[in-house]
């Protein structure tokens, strides 16, 4: 799952989340905004099992991006705006 909150006038904070159950763990978020930078995200777990990351970036930024897991396994987001063979976008 994504969201997009607003952090301040300008900017916007992505939560990238994966269940608890997902079997990939564990996994980063790795795109345009890390400068495809594998630990530079790494997804942490929360008290319910989930695990999210969050990045900031500028309102109407478009980013690239996929998760790296567990034994270098790369996946993309069935709730990106649209995937591509490179992986998903999104503008915020």
């Amino acid at each position: 799952m994504i969201r997009k909150e607003p952090v301040s006038e300008g900017t916007v904070a992505v939560i990238f989340s994966l269940p608890a159950d997902h079997p990939a763990m564990p996994v980063s978020v790795v795109g345009s905004f890390n400068d495809w930078q594998p630990l530079r995200n790494p997804l942490k777990m929360r008290p319910d099992g989930s695990a999210t990351a969050m990045v900031t970036v500028p309102v109407g930024t478009r980013i690239h991006f996929r998760y790296l897991g567990a034994n270098g396994q790369w996946f993309d987001d069935i709730d990106a705006e649209t995937i591509t063979p490179e992986g998903g976008q999104l503008v915020v």
